[in-house]
């Protein structure tokens, strides 16, 4: 498997390269140089997750990991469901949180532990990543204990949900966690500039677990097969995906997932008030503004990191991005879109409730649509409990983690002082 520097092509790198790397020169993103176009789409569909997911990663990556290798590592890493749930007669809800977190990070944090252990030798590595919430959790529960890994974290202080910081918080081992007094775009910030920093990088053997690096987002192309492969076949055509957007990583893999065959017909990039994307879309100007805390704080992301993977996946498939559709929810209709949903008799939380509200106000009559439902509404359950006046229980996995004291080193937005903490 051969990928490439997307701001400098001549950067050219195989899967094990990308994987230990994770950013290019110049911050650059690296993008697969062949997708291929699969063939027997309604053979895979007929699969089971694990074996459909090892063949299409398998067709990916090529011979470069041995086969035995790669299946392994895939069947280690889904080792849970991604269910999808009938909401109306045309919507469907693809359940993304039965991980051991209970949000859709598991899939490419699992993974990419597995990955990383497949191609790395002894040598020391240190895992750097910003969470604006669900990532780190996922990344923290996939490498907790593994010898020779380091992982620190940075999240925005006070700008996660309480429960969700409990989950990744309060390992310790191999886990650092660092709540940085600034938003996710200054976390995301500091991580560019340490892989920036080539020293601290040679010292400490330096590696992303962002949406970043690409082990991660191949394994989210796999349940969007999955999703397709529940749906009734007569509903196969005419499909609709709405995908809650953040650092538009989802977004990204989803649009894989169509250039190599899968029947979508089009994606809707669905966002909270940091809407850069949806009024670039509209006026043609990238004009990122200051990021502001919403309910959804997942996705409170001004400068989304993913996007010229979009661009270039649009670019090479002759995609225009008009086919794209967006749109964005303030708090308050956020609000009105899970209380929508309740009386529906479906339970949502703030990320997946903007996804439905997006896919119910744009599908047409003869279309059938699915949104992601990237995280368990027991995650928000300050807000759900508020919102629809209710004591949501917490699953054992959350309650546990409640019990425990936090552990987490508190930094200003400053990079001078996370080099020294990182070479410590």
């Amino acid at each position: 498997m051969n990928l490439y520097n997307i701001k400098h092509p001549e950067e050219q790198v195989n899967f094990a390269q990308a994987v230990r790397q994770g950013l290019g020169k110049d911050q650059g993103l690296f993008f697969p140089e062949i997708l291929p176009k699969l063939d027997n789409i309604d053979e895979l569909l007929a699969m089971p997750l694990v074996e459909r997911s090892q063949a299409i990663l398998g067709a990916i990556i090529g011979d470069e990991l041995p086969k035995e290798t790669l299946n392994t590592a895939i069947k280690n890493a889904f080792t849970f469901p991604a269910p999808l749930e009938k909401v109306t007669d045309n919507i469907y809800a693809l359940e993304l949180f039965h991980g051991p977190t209970l949000a859709f990070k598991d899939f490419g944090g699992r993974f990419m532990a597995q990955a990383l252990k497949a191609v790395s030798s002894d040598q020391k590595i240190t895992i750097l990543t910003a969470t604006s919430g669900d990532t780190g959790a996922a990344v923290a529960h996939a490498f907790y204990g593994l010898e020779n890994i380091e992982v620190v974290i940075l999240y925005p202080k006070g700008k996660i949900s309480p429960l969700q910081e409990k989950l990744f918080c309060t390992l310790g081992k191999n886990i650092r966690t660092v709540a940085i007094k600034g938003d996710f775009d200054d976390c995301q910030a500091l991580v560019k500039q340490a892989f920036d920093d080539k020293a601290l990088r040679e010292t400490i053997g330096l590696n992303s677990a962002n949406s970043i690096n690409i082990s991660r987002l191949l394994a989210q192309i796999c349940y969007y097969f999955e999703a397709v492969a529940q749906l009734p076949k007569e509903k196969r055509n005419n499909l609709v995906v709405s995908v809650p957007s953040g650092n538009f990583g989802n977004l990204t893999a989803g649009l894989i997932a169509k250039s190599l065959g899968l029947p979508i017909k089009r994606f809707i990039a669905s966002t909270n008030a940091n809407d850069t994307v949806p009024r670039y879309l509209q006026s043609g100007l990238w004009q990122p503004n200051p990021t502001v805390a919403t309910l959804s704080n997942a996705m409170d992301v001004s400068r989304p990191n993913n996007w010229p993977r979009v661009e270039e996946l649009f670019k090479r498939n002759q995609w225009h991005l008009s086919e794209l559709s967006s749109g964005m929810l303030t708090d308050p209709q956020t609000e009105q879109a899970l209380n929508a949903m309740n009386n529906l008799g479906y339970l949502c939380e703030p990320h997946g409730a903007i996804a439905y509200q997006m896919l119910a106000s744009q599908l047409t009559k003869n279309e059938t649509g699915i949104f992601l439902c990237t995280a368990h509404p027991a995650k928000f359950k300050e807000s759900v409990d508020r919102i629809l006046d209710m004591d949501l229980p917490l699953p054992d996995a959350l309650d546990k983690h409640n019990k425990m004291p936090l552990l987490s080193d508190e930094m200003d937005n400053d990079f001078a002082i996370l080099r020294d903490y990182l070479l410590k």
